[in-house]
């Protein structure tokens, strides 16, 4: 909903008054500084002209008010994302970015295993590096270098006094410098709470302020039960459950994702390319990461779809049905609702984590009706109105 500015206020504060959360936006640091780099990072967050093309903006494939995800249809049905040429289409689904900040740094815990980082194989180390990364991706916004996106910024007067001032008067002498002060501010108009609010259903059901429906109840029952296995990877701690906790352990699974035929002829890839997920990580070696790819939160999941890596599965009772594929002798889970034929079989098949995915009992489309019913409660305060409701059942 947009509302009428008068002339002190910015297009960005309409926005965020808009949605009520003008205090997210612009003041949830304290002092004047750091909220003067928040409304910094919030500007260039929006701004299409550091795009090559000058026609797109982070904002653009994290669309503030579609949870910050890409909605945009481009021939994949929102599966991939298209670039600022108008032409690029990238081989992955575009994570929603709400709740990014709660992700940790990309490291090896310790019983060796991968954790946190940041895109969908962690090549991203911190969250300041994968802010800057779509800036010079040739099929994302296609700026050819660090210095040319510093030079679109010093196109901007505002820009370059508030850097100057919080950054120093010689940040842009250096352009590798500029360009990290750019990232830092961007990372801390993303670390408000405009991006993670914990104001869903279930925040407030653990509040006392709401009352889960008897479907909810029995989806959020099945949930944190063994039954369905969902907490193996869908929670931070099994032990402690927090009313800050964002539905993933951060780790790493190939949890046999079939190939999305339907993008790789609308992006050009060959449907015979394996994405090898983590092992494209420039950090990873490891012959058995290939295929594996980071847990994401289930924080706003019912309305970012398409889902998996790829955004194979348009709907969310189908992703949540594709599990069943791997419980033996159930012959009813073999087949896709959404295509009415087998399931695919896995991209990268010799590292498919069998033994997770066996474990726990078969989800039939009743259960699966509970547990959409329970994720959409995860859904942010400000976008329960995108939620559709869609019968799984015959």
């Amino acid at each position: 909903m947009w509302i009428k500015r008068n002339k002190s206020q910015s297009p960005l504060a309409v926005f965020c008054l808009g949605l009520g959360l003008m205090a997210s936006c612009s003041t949830t640091a304290s002092g004047p500084e750091s909220s003067e780099i928040i409304r910094l990072g919030q500007a260039l967050f929006f701004d299409t002209n550091l795009s090559a093309n000058r026609s797109q903006a982070c904002a653009t494939c994290h669309d503030p008010e579609r949870a910050f995800s890409d909605g945009r249809e481009n021939g994949t049905s929102g599966a991939v994302s298209l670039g600022d040429d108008g032409l690029s289409l990238g081989d992955r689904n575009t994570p929603s970015a709400t709740y990014a900040s709660m992700i940790p740094d990309f490291h090896t815990n310790e019983a060796g295993e991968f954790v946190g980082g940041y895109f969908l194989d962690g090549r991203a180390a911190t969250m300041v590096e994968q802010a800057g990364l779509p800036f010079i991706n040739p099929i994302e916004m296609g700026m050819p270098d660090a210095a040319a996106v510093v030079n679109r910024v010093s196109e901007n007067p505002y820009y370059v006094t508030t850097l100057k001032k919080h950054f120093g008067e010689a940040v842009f002498t250096d352009p590798e410098q500029a360009f990290l002060a750019i990232t830092q501010s961007i990372v801390a108009f993303e670390r408000t709470d405009l991006f993670a609010p914990f104001d869903s259903k279930y925040d407030r059901f653990l509040r006392g302020e709401y009352q889960m429906t008897d479907e909810e109840n029995l989806g959020r029952i099945l949930f944190f039960s063994d039954q369905v296995n969902c907490s193996s990877c869908h929670l931070l701690s099994t032990l402690d459950i927090s009313d800050n906790e964002t539905f993933t352990n951060h780790q790493y699974h190939n949890i046999g994702i079939p190939t999305n035929t339907r993008a790789r002829q609308v992006n050009n890839v060959d449907v015979s390319h394996r994405d090898l997920g983590l092992l494209e990580n420039p950090a990873v070696s490891d012959p058995a990461q290939a295929g594996k790819f980071r847990v994401p939160s289930l924080r706003n999941v019912a309305v970012t779809g398409p889902y998996m890596h790829n955004g194979v599965f348009q709907k969310l009772s189908t992703a949540i049905l594709f599990y069943g594929k791997f419980t033996l002798g159930d012959r009813q889970s073999q087949t896709n609702p959404e295509t009415g034929e087998l399931w695919g079989e896995a991209e990268v098949v010799e590292t498919v984590n069998l033994e997770l995915l066996r474990e726990g009992q078969p989800i039939n489309k009743d259960r699966a009706a509970s547990l959409v019913a329970f994720l959409a409660t995860l859904t942010d305060r400000r976008y329960e109105s995108l939620l559709v409701q869609v019968p799984v059942k015959n």
